[in-house]
């Protein structure tokens, strides 16, 4: 199964917004991900739609943060891009009639509801502002270590 690599190519972005002066293009923001920039359109509307992010038109225009850093968070960001599964892996057979799958299914779907709750508590307690200080004292070690 592929995985869903969204949320992590909308921080990707995001960070690069942040550090950026003025809007970004879906062509720019594209080269940054390495995706197709309707693919880069397509993802920021979805933040658009939830008050993250706003679009300019014209000539200068492009994709702008229009939310605080430090309020937004994984778990909204997440719940932006329409919940994605957290776990690639599942049950081999959702309704089965085997009493032994029943009961495999239940405790795997109680194991993965708890993981689950687990890391998108965590995912509420990691902002914006938190990646782009990790960023910035990163960028900061890079620089003295070329110097």
């Amino acid at each position: 199964m592929k995985r869903d690599s969204r949320l992590s190519s909308v921080l990707h972005a995001l960070l690069h917004m942040a550090e950026h002066d003025g809007p970004m293009t879906s062509e720019a923001l594209g080269q940054c991900l390495g995706a197709n920039p309707v693919v880069v359109r397509r993802t920021m509307g979805l933040l658009r739609e939830a008050g993250l992010v706003s679009a300019e038109r014209g000539h200068a225009g492009g994709w702008r943060i229009s939310a605080d850093l430090k309020t937004v968070n994984l778990r909204q960001l997440h719940a932006a891009l329409g919940e994605p599964a957290i776990f690639a892996i599942g049950n081999r057979n959702e309704t089965p009639e085997c009493l032994v799958e029943q009961a495999v299914n239940a405790a795997l779907d109680k194991a993965f509801l708890e993981a689950e709750a687990l890391l998108l508590d965590r995912f509420a307690d990691v902002t914006l502002a938190d990646l782009a200080a990790d960023f910035a004292r990163r960028h900061a070690e890079r620089r003295a270590t070329r110097e």
